[in-house]
This record gives C-alpha cells, sequence and structure tokens, in this order.
C-alpha cells in the first residue's frame, strides 16, 4: 500500500523537503488510506543475542493495545513517554488531529488502561511530543507536563502553534497551566524537552521553519523559562546565522554549504544531557547543534556534527551515551535516489562528544533495510527515534519495528535484537524499569517486558496535588 501525501504548509513529523522553499511538510504524515505494514515477525531473538545483561532472549511482548475513539474517531499514535509508572502518548494526524495525549496506567504491564485524553483543545492541530517531570518552584509543585503542538493548517481559523502545559499530578484528571504560543505563521513546536537548571523547569522547543516563514523575526529554536507554567518565558532563541559558515544572507530554510550544494535547515528535534547542562537541536543538514546551557541566561555554542559532500544531512533526533560522552544521531532520509548523493535510506551516526568543540564520527549503524532503494520514496526504510538505556541503543524504525543495538563499544555498534510485530509501523519507543513500551502509529501501544521481571511495577500512585 503507497503513502499519500499531503502538500501543505502544516508541518507533520519529519518532513520532506526540496531544495526550495519549504511548501511541502509530508515527512510521515499519514492520511485515512492507510499506513504501510512491515513484515510479520515475532520477537527480540531474531538475530543472535550478547550474553548476561545484554542478553535480549527473555524479552517478549506482554501487551498490543489500541487507542480509545473519540466520537468514531481513532487516532494513530506519535511519540510515547513514560513517568512514575504511567505512559503518555502522543497522537498522530490520522483521523483529523486533535487526538490529545493519552495516559496509560502501567501497573499491570501486561494490561494497559488508557486512564484520560487531554491536550486536545486548540482546534485544528495535532499533538505528537510529550514529556513530564517532577518540579518543584514557587509557582508550581508536582508534575509538569509539556506537549507540542502543530497546526494541520496554518491558514486554519483558530488553530495556533506552540506548547501547552499540564498538571498531571493525578494522572486520571489533567489540569491545563498555560499555553506557550509560536507566531501564527509557523506550523508549530515539532519536539521538545523539559529539563531543569539551578531548581528551574525549562522548555527546549524546535519550531521548524519559524526562520524562514517569520523572516528571521523568530527562530526555529527557543529556550522557554516555565517556571511559572501560566506564563512561560522565552529566553533565548539559537540563530544559525550566528556560525561563520551560514551567511547573513541565509533566508531560514536554504543554506548554501561549504560542499557546493544547497541544504535544508531547520531545527526538528531538542534535548539535553543528564543533568541539563548541555541541549543537542537536531538541525537538519546543519548537523546537530550543541549548545553550552549550563547557565540558560547566557548560552553558549560548542559545535556540530557535520556531513560529507554525498552524506544527506537529515539529523533528526539525537541521545546520549556513555555519561554524555557519546552522541547518537538518528537520520530520517526518506529519498534514497536523491541526486548528488550516496544512495541510502536514513541511518544511524554515533559521535565521540569528548571535546564538544569538535565531535569526532566513530562509526555508523545500519539495518539491513537502508539499502534497499528499489521500492523508491517510502518512510518504511529509514530509521526513526534513538533511546539509550545502559549500553544498549533502542531505535524505532518504522516498517523495520524495534532495534536493539550493544554500543559497548561506540564505534563498533552491533544488533542485538530486534521487534517486528505484523503490521508494524514503529514512531518511538522509551525504556522503563522493567518493561519497554513502543508507540506503533497504526496499532497503539506495545508492551515487551523481560520474562524473569515482575509484571507488577509496584510503582506507587500519584498523590494528588491540591
Amino acid at each position: 500500500m503507497n503513502k499519500k501525501f499531503f502538500l501543505s504548509s502544516a508541518i507533520a513529523g519529519v518532513m520532506a523537503f526540496s531544495l526550495y522553499a519549504p511548501s511541502a511538510s509530508a515527512h510521515d504524515m499519514l492520511d485515512g488510506s492507510g499506513i504501510q505494514k512491515g513484515p510479520a515477525e515475532a520477537d527480540l531473538t531474531d538475530v543472535p543475542t550478547l550474553e548476561g545483561e545484554k542478553n535480549l532472549s527473555n524479552w517478549h511482548e506482554v501487551a498490543d493495545v489500541q487507542l480509545k475513539e473519540y466520537d468514531g474517531v481513532q487516532n494513530s499514535t506519535a511519540d510515547v513517554y513514560a513517568h512514575k509508572g504511567y505512559a503518555y502518548l502522543g497522537t498522530h494526524v490520522d483521523g483529523g488531529g486533535n487526538g490529545g495525549v493519552r495516559i496509560f496506567d502501567m501497573q499491570d504491564p501486561s494490561n494497559p488502561v488508557e486512564i484520560a485524553k487531554f491536550a486536545d483543545d486548540i482546534p485544528g492541530t495535532w499533538q505528537e511530543k510529550v514529556i513530564v517531570k517532577t518540579v518543584n518552584t514557587k509557582h508550581f509543585k508536582g508534575d509538569l507536563a509539556v506537549v507540542s503542538v502543530q497546526q494541520l493548517n496554518r491558514n486554519a481559523e483558530g488553530s495556533q502553534g506552540g506548547f501547552l502545559l499540564y498538571n498531571v499530578s493525578d494522572p486520571h484528571n489533567p489540569e491545563k497551566l498555560g499555553f506557550w504560543k509560536v507566531d501564527k505563521r509557523v506550523p508549530g513546536t515539532h519536539e521538545l524537552y523539559l529539563t531543569e537548571q539551578n531548581g528551574k523547569p525549562f522548555v527546549l522547543a524546535a519550531n521548524p521553519y519559524a526562520d524562514y516563514y517569520t523572516h528571521g523575526e523568530t527562530k526555529d529554536f527557543a529556550l522557554v523559562d516555565v517556571s511559572n507554567p501560566a506564563e512561560p518565558k522565552t529566553i533565548y532563541e539559537f540563530d544559525p546565522r550566528s556560525l561563520p559558515e551560514v551567511s547573513e544572507d541565509f533566508d531560514g530554510y536554504n543554506w548554501e554549504a561549504p560542499d557546493g550544494k544547497t541544504r535544508p535547515v531547520f531545527n526538528h528535534s531538542t534535548m539535553t544531557d543528564r543533568n541539563g547542562d548541555t541541549a543537542y537541536l537536531s538541525f537538519w543538514d546543519l548537523g546537530t547543534i550543541i549548545l553550552d546551557i549550563s547557565d540558560p541566561y547566557n548560552v553558549e555554542y560548542k559545535g556540530r556534527t557535520d556531513f560529507a559532500p554525498k552524506v544527506q544531512g537529515s539529523a533528526h533526533s539525537s541521545a546520549i551515551a556513555k555519561g554524555g560522552n557519546v552522541l547518537i544521531e538518528t537520520r530520517e532520509v526518506y529519498n534514497p535516489t536523491k541526486e548528488g548523493y550516496e544512495e541510502s535510506y536514513g541511518y544511524t551516526r554515533i559521535f565521540d562528544i569528548k571535546d564538544p568543540t569538535n565531535p569526532q564520527l566513530l562509526s555508523t549503524f545500519k539495518t539491513d533495510l537502508v539499502d534497499n532503494v528499489e521500492d523508491g520514496v517510502t518512510f518504511a526504510n529509514t530509521v526513526h527515534d534513538p533511546k539509550v538505556h545502559g549500553n544498549t541503543l533502542y531505535l524505532s524504525h518504522y516498517a523495520g519495528g524495534l532495534r536493539a543495538v550493544d554500543i559497548t563499544d561506540p564505534s563498533n555498534p552491533v544488533q542485538i535484537g530486534k521487534y517486528v510485530p505484523k503490521d508494524a509501523y514503529f514512531w518511538g519507543v522509551f525504556v522503563d524499569r522493567n518493561y519497554i513500551l513502543a508507540s506503533d502509529m497504526g496499532n497503539g501501544l506495545k508492551v515487551l517486558l523481560k520474562n524473569n521481571g515482575n509484571t507488577k511495577t509496584n510503582v506507587p500512585k500519584h498523590e494528588v496535588q491540591r
């Protein structure tokens, strides 16, 4: 089944681009005609596994739960996150958007129960990314959720992009606290991250095309102080023009790169290290931007990854390993036959960033899908999102399912497992306690559990904040 792409100014997932104005934002936007499916496979034992703590042969699927329908509408899943025994699933554009965030009680991972839906009140939008953390400020104490909001159509009346802030201290009763709005001309906040610095919570927001659509008035990356969730305040924006290799006449999207190519540039995703001292901005063909945010009011640029002339950039998302010394960079390349570049779908790159001013490429990790270019343009074969747990890298891979990679030696990554259930189309993955969560766009929430793991998580229930 072929995927039908929307040609609109709305952003959807990770985008499809030309070297001109970003008028097509198709990326992984899907319509009601369906989702391209993967093969039917069973578990994480399809390739040899390592011994001891790296042994994945004792993982198995314990749950497969579809999202609830509301008013007869079946939304598809986007990213997945877990906090204090609850799973949070964002939703994609299927069903007309406005699917909100779904909360699942994970006390029994073999029986996830959908208990709430929130962040669905901005008309004509979709809610991909959600991050939840416990914060304590003079304005708010409890579990704070931040949710990305993207417009389906920038010209639609009443729609607005940005991110929502919710109190989810009682997950059964989420309470709206605030809304950070990006310029109406901008599709919205795509991926985001919530971190804390010196007792203050900050949101890192990726707002693709902001620079382009506002003619530089607003930038693609914003650092926002959310100490008072009712009044979020932007304190910093990153301007690519501050880099010597980017000219002052950069139009916010088309970059005349030193390799002689015109490359697309926009901020797709953001995250920080464990301490919140360093930010990583996935800036497509400008690579992964590394910022020192240890003082959020005095941000310092450190360095970035770059690409060989024959390699499409497409820096999509990142993860950190080895105590912050190793950067995982996933690249979402949907067109493997783009003129002037290698024939390959998106694969993963691994960098030594002990010196963040000079990232060094250690290795690349490719699945068996990335060189399968016979089918032409498709998202099924490209990598999507990374997560790291110990020395294991987990990759969501659309129709390629979930891949587990041993990165004990980052210069020699080795696939040690894969999980590709029937009709797989995986957007995100998250590792929490003794289970792995994966969001399957067409099929809902998948839960993998260790055979020797306790079925019950025994996580204390939230105390309701008053």
